[in-house]
């Protein structure tokens, strides 16, 4: 797992739209909240993207991006902005580098069955790609309030 004080793993994902997002695109430009979350059109994730969403406008005047990740595909998660009317971008790691990168990639049990998931995650990102803060195993109520609390502080 990482730690907070260490140079944020670099990434190259695709977003809702098929383009290329990157890390080092935000290199001396903008804070990143890097939220890792399990499935689109869930009920947890959808009250975390609807959160964020609602404060997307206060994360902005903190000079911050927010960007959502999981393992659906681009249209999965073209459908799911669509749906709730998102204001965050959404990363399709289909291969699963991205989560292992962070390890929120996890064994988890549940129901008495062992399974690899998504461990609901979130990482603030300073404009030098340094690791602010490493938050594993987030409750999504509340969250995006702490989380822009945390960045209007930087």
């Amino acid at each position: 797992m990482l730690e907070k004080h260490q140079p944020a793993p670099l990434f190259s994902s695709k977003n809702q739209f098929n383009e290329t997002v990157n890390l080092s695109d935000y290199l001396g430009k903008k804070n990143v909240v890097l939220y890792f979350y399990p499935k689109d059109d869930t009920p947890g994730c959808t009250i975390e993207a609807n959160q964020f969403t609602q404060l997307a406008g206060e994360f902005a005047k903190a000079d911050t991006v927010v960007i959502g990740v999981s393992k659906d595909s681009c249209a999965s998660h073209v459908d799911f902005i669509k749906k709730f009317d998102l204001k965050v971008d959404l990363l399709s790691d289909v291969d699963g580098k991205l989560c292992e990168s962070y390890g929120v990639w996890q064994e988890r049990e549940k129901n008495g069955v062992k399974s690899m998931a998504i461990v609901r995650s979130t990482f603030i990102i300073n404009k030098k790609s340094i690791l602010i803060d490493a938050i594993y195993g987030v409750t999504p109520d509340g969250h995006a309030q702490d989380i822009l609390a945390k960045v209007k502080s930087l």
